[in-house]
């Protein structure tokens, strides 16, 4: 048994709760078992970056904890609490927490820059739209975009440009909680640099707790300080976000490297 570890006074440490805590988290679609038991643990002010092949679970993990899918079994933690057992009230109170980043940005293209990044401030009602305008103008700022930029429309940006107002959006809020889904698609790799270079600068300066899920082993490896490993619907790997590439698993060495050969090409010939 591993020994506790113990402070000047001699008396037992508590552990750290973690932020997220997943146990057993089951999810089917028909005869499709797509999470089969997932237990994960992101502690606080940590970025964790979850990998994994096409469909093999990452997006609906994230969708479950925002809530947007409901699992069919197992806990989802919060600080503690399991929000599945949460009233619908109690339930919106933890979204509200949490900042998203989607994979296309998803910007509202009937709306102007700033009111993208204030959607949130001003649907909850949390500021006036002179307030809000000026927290925009503000979180735009931090991620290298000038004022003017609030005044044009989604479809006047660049993909880069979208991207950084899309992550704006997610952290006007100030939540502390960030889901990142694939923040590096459709990005050339001086851009998506760029991006995580600003992801990575925005949780560090909120103090938030963030998971990304993502294909990019450069960005997960720049982004993340632990990372893991979806296959076959369970975590099967997680270390350090530096030892993705040398991970001495060989599913996950095989998918990190791109290698044609190895144990997930034998599964699929099957």
């Amino acid at each position: 048994m591993r020994d506790e570890a113990r402070p000047a006074n001699g008396s037992p440490a508590i552990a750290a709760v973690p932020k997220i805590r997943l146990r057993g988290l089951t999810k089917r679609f028909g005869d499709k078992l797509v999470l089969d038991g997932i237990d994960l643990d992101v502690m606080a002010r940590t970025s964790m970056v979850v990998i994994g092949g096409s469909g093999s679970g990452k997006s609906v993990l994230l969708k479950c904890i925002l809530g947007l899918i409901e699992p069919d079994a197992g806990s989802i933690e919060i600080d503690g609490q399991d929000v599945l057992k949460l009233d619908r009230e109690a339930r919106e109170a933890v979204r509200n927490r949490i900042g998203m980043l989607f994979q296309n940005g998803a910007l509202f293209d009937s709306l102007p820059v700033w009111e993208n990044v204030a959607f949130g401030l001003l649907a909850r009602h949390k500021a006036s739209r002179a307030e809000a305008r000026a927290r925009a103008i503000e979180v735009l700022a931090q991620v290298g975009l000038a004022a003017s930029v609030g005044d044009l429309w989604p479809a006047e940006l660049s993909g880069g440009m979208q991207k950084r107002v899309a992550l704006a959006r997610a952290i006007a809020a100030q939540p502390d909680i960030l889901f990142f889904d694939e923040p590096t698609t459709g990005l050339d790799p001086i851009m998506g640099a760029v991006i995580d270079g600003l992801i990575v600068d925005c949780v560090k300066r909120l103090g938030s707790t963030a998971v990304a899920i993502t294909h990019d082993m450069a960005s997960a490896r720049r982004i993340g300080d632990r990372a893991a490993m979806i296959h076959k619907g369970r975590i099967i790997w997680e270390g350090p976000a530096t030892a993705l590439m040398d991970s001495g698993n060989p599913v996950v060495d095989q998918f990190t490297h791109g290698r044609r050969e190895g144990p997930i090409q034998m599964e699929l010939r099957r």
